[in-house]
């Protein structure tokens, strides 16, 4: 069983190791395997989880569009 909770913790770490202007998708800071391995459901809730905790966060990632296939894309920003 998956703890969303943990991959949601797992993706935030993953962001720290990314440059300065780089766009990503959530699915992006997992490795492909990993991905694939989340259901659908979980992957669809991480997605939620990670946006809401990236709006409330003064941090250093910014939504920005989505995709033609409705997927939220991200950028680093400058702290």
């Amino acid at each position: 069983m998956i703890d969303v909770n943990q991959l949601l913790e797992e993706a935030i770490r993953e962001t720290e190791k990314l440059n300065e202007g780089e766009v990503f998708l959530v699915k992006d800071l997992f490795k492909g395997y990993v991905w694939n391995r989340i259901p659908r459901k979980d992957r669809l809730l991480l997605g939620t989880l990670f946006l809401n905790m990236i709006n409330k966060m003064e941090g250093s990632i910014k939504a920005i569009e989505k995709t033609s296939s409705n997927q939220q894309r991200y950028k680093k920003i400058k702290n």
